[in-house]
């Protein structure tokens, strides 16, 4: 263990205190950030509209300040990024996430306020840290560089004081000076709008240096390592950095990139840890590598409730920390620092444990498939694609499926439009592996599958390399935390894809069909 690995073990001997502490009184702790943000919002217009200042308790809160999402404060952030003070939060708020999302292409502005960055923010990679070196406590991991792929939209100014852009260039032009030591590449290189420009500039500076961690959203920080390995020459990560330790990672599911990252990166002892972090806030991050329970964040200056998604439409069933159960998909509601309050982020979670309260990510509120009551959600997805990636040897690059609708007298379907990294051998093995994946982890789809009642087998629609990519770039949605819906309830995103598909849109391959293609 070298001298700098035992400095910050001591260094963060004091927040994994902190930390146990939450895990043990989770309660008294979101109430500290109940009483906190009740205090800053009662100095608010918003708050005093609200009547915030006669809220003592947290069912009070409940019962008087409605749910929000963007379409609904949105025009509270407007001001605030005119430069009005006290709207939201009591303080300037000079920094905005400039985000689209995943629904649609209207631009979010999401407040990052002064404490927001140092409460939330900033503090979810130091406690990333602080978590993996008590793990492994004689990590070397922090006397190399980590690599960072931020996202390409450029800092804009907005007026005289406030700003926007993506989340982590706000977040690269706010690290300390010593932090930007211990990173790769320089914060002008990392600004760079241009994708295709930034990662040659990264492959020139970074190959260069000792590369021991990094992190950011699995499909595009593949795209980039593939990038270094063609400019390099190199058959794999390990011959570039051999000591390549640790990549922290968030944004999506990682189950359909491990294999193409695990072939990149031939080590036993390469680590891959899973991070739940927004533009909204940091929120989870998981205890151990390699799992895909995390850890809920009780400190960071975010107060927690969540809704049964089969009750959507009824506020009264939002519940506290306290109240939720496990296996129970919620939609996560936040009251946080950056002045969002009862703020439905768009996520949906389950939780795996309530002692300490960890959870998973199951999907969006909008990002599903219920056109014929089978109630598909992205973790049943993931599950079901991960399934037939390994049981036919097949590597997927990217996916999005979409119903087919009930025609006449035909029935319903789900079409997944593919690119595959690896096709499989039998694309019939890999339909019926998808298949039953899915009846496995969904009883509702199961149930409108059986003898086919209403749902006749999943076509698979591949697509040509590239495809993804191409329509990424149309939308002007290059890295960061950009990506296609793995499901939508509608055509609009699958129909979009299959144009772009070249040279000629494939045809779908219904299961059950022996397998013979129709083109």
């Amino acid at each position: 263990m070298s001298a700098l690995t035992r400095l910050i073990n001591l260094y963060f001997t004091r927040r994994l205190r902190e930390i146990d502490y939450f895990r043990e009184h989770p309660a008294e702790v979101q109430e500290r950030q109940f009483r906190y943000l009740l205090a800053n919002g009662t100095q608010t217009e918003f708050g005093r509209d609200l009547g915030m200042g006669g809220i003592a308790t947290q069912q009070q809160f409940r019962e008087r300040i409605p749910l929000y999402d963007y379409e609904t404060i949105g025009e509270f952030i407007e001001r605030m990024r005119r430069g009005e003070r006290n709207v939201l939060w009591p303080e300037e708020a000079r920094w905005f996430a400039k985000s689209s999302g995943t629904t649609g292409s209207k631009s979010k502005y999401i407040p990052v306020t002064h404490a927001g960055l140092h409460r939330s923010h900033m503090r979810g990679p130091k406690d990333i840290m602080a978590l993996y070196c008590h793990l492994y406590p004689k990590t070397d991991v922090v006397n190399g560089k980590m690599l960072t792929l931020g996202g390409s939209k450029r800092i804009e100014r907005e007026g005289d004081r406030t700003m926007s852009g993506d989340l982590s260039a706000i977040l690269i032009e706010n690290t300390p000076a010593i932090a930007s030591v211990l990173r790769i590449p320089d914060k002008k290189t990392a600004l760079i709008p241009d994708f295709d420009e930034k990662v040659r500039r990264i492959s020139e500076q970074s190959t260069r240096c000792d590369v021991r961690s990094f992190t950011g959203v699995p499909s595009w920080n593949l795209v980039m390592l593939n990038r270094v390995l063609e400019y390099t020459g190199k058959d794999n990560i390990l011959e570039i950095w051999p000591r390549m330790e640790l990549f922290i990672h968030g944004g999506m599911d990682f189950r359909p990139y491990q294999a193409q990252y695990r072939k990149i990166i031939p080590s036993p002892d390469m680590r891959y840890m899973e991070t739940y972090n927004a533009s909204e806030g940091f929120f989870a991050i998981a205890e151990e590598p390699g799992r895909q329970d995390m850890l809920l964040m009780l400190d960071y200056g975010t107060y927690y409730e969540f809704l049964p998604t089969d009750r959507m439409g009824d506020p009264s069933a939002v519940v506290p920390l306290e109240g939720v159960k496990t296996g129970v998909n919620y939609a996560m509601l936040i009251s946080t620092c950056n002045g969002l309050w009862r703020y439905m982020i768009g996520d949906t979670v389950q939780f795996v444990s309530t002692s300490p309260y960890t959870i998973r990510i199951t999907g969006r509120t909008k990002h599903y498939i219920n056109a014929f009551g089978e109630e598909i959600v992205i973790d049943n997805a993931e599950s079901a694609m991960d399934e037939a990636c390994t049981a036919t040897g097949a590597e997927v690059a990217e996916y999005t499926v979409a119903p087919v609708y009930m025609e006449g007298r035909s029935k319903g379907a789900h079409e997944w439009v593919v690119e595959f990294r690896t096709p499989p051998a039998s694309l019939k093995e890999f339909t019926h592996a998808l298949d039953e994946g899915l009846k496995r982890v969904n009883s509702d789809y199961e149930a409108k599958r059986f003898k086919d009642t209403t749902l006749t087998g999943p076509q698979i629609t591949a697509v040509p390399r590239g495809t993804f990519e191409r329509w990424l770039r149309a939308h002007g949605k290059i890295g960061g935390q950009n990506k296609v819906p793995r499901l939508y309830n509608d055509r609009t995103w699958a129909d979009e894809l299959i144009r772009a598909a070249a040279p000629a849109p494939a045809q779908p391959i219904p299961a059950g069909r022996d397998g013979q293609a129709s083109a």
